[in-house]
């Protein structure tokens, strides 16, 4: 792994698979730290405050934004989602590489800010295979399913935006992939897995049309 730590940005529409990824990526490499984002989001069956997410109310998170509290913030689904500024510079300082797990409008934020961050885009391999996943997690309404799957297109057309994309498609080699990205020095990182790679533009025009 690169010997300074280094910042690192994951992005992908709902259901593509990113948290199942990012709990894998942390097993297999001690040193990634993610941060938790704070949120106006109500908590999950099974999500704990300060583990999965800060949950906060809507005025709690405008003062925070009137602070200068967040690295970046986006408001995604009727809610606010934020990355604590020093909670970020705290794990750097200790030593860690740190991932953020946010959606392409925190990730242009922070590219903006941290140009040297390293970005990824996570694709599901096909849109039916998006909304299996969706309707698999049990934890949204249809009205909810819905939305996502009509916001999904929209999130994915971002994509040429990031440094890299891997397709969740077989989960061990989409791990494999990321710990390639994660474990490669700057100016070694893989072309093959670049996110304008020729290779994924049929899927990625398929992900993204208006009417597939």
């Amino acid at each position: 792994m690169p010997t300074a730590p280094h910042l690192h940005v994951m992005s992908a529409p709902s259901g593509a698979g990113k948290t199942s990824l990012v709990k894998a990526l942390l097993a297999a490499r001690p040193r990634l730290a993610v941060s938790v984002s704070t949120t106006t989001r109500k908590p999950r069956p099974h999500e704990v405050e300060g583990r999965d997410y800060y949950f906060v109310s809507n005025e709690e998170f405008d003062r925070r934004v009137a602070a200068g509290a967040f690295l970046e913030h986006a408001r995604v689904f009727d809610n606010q989602y934020g990355t604590g500024r020093e909670q970020v510079a705290a794990k750097l300082a200790a030593g860690h590489d740190v991932l953020l797990e946010i959606d392409w409008q925190g990730a242009r934020q922070i590219r903006a800010r941290a140009p040297d961050c390293v970005s990824i885009f996570i694709l599901p391999p096909s849109r039916a295979a998006l909304e299996e996943r969706l309707r698999a997690r049990k934890t949204d309404s249809e009205a909810v399913i819905a939305r996502r799957l009509a916001d999904a297109a929209d999130d994915m057309s971002h994509c040429l935006e990031f440094d890299y994309a891997v397709v969740n498609d077989n989960f061990d080699q989409a791990v494999a992939e990321l710990l390639t990205i994660i474990d490669a020095g700057p100016g070694q990182r893989p072309a093959a897995l670049a996110a304008n790679r020729p290779a994924l533009k049929p899927l990625l025009q398929s992900l993204v049309a208006k009417n597939p």
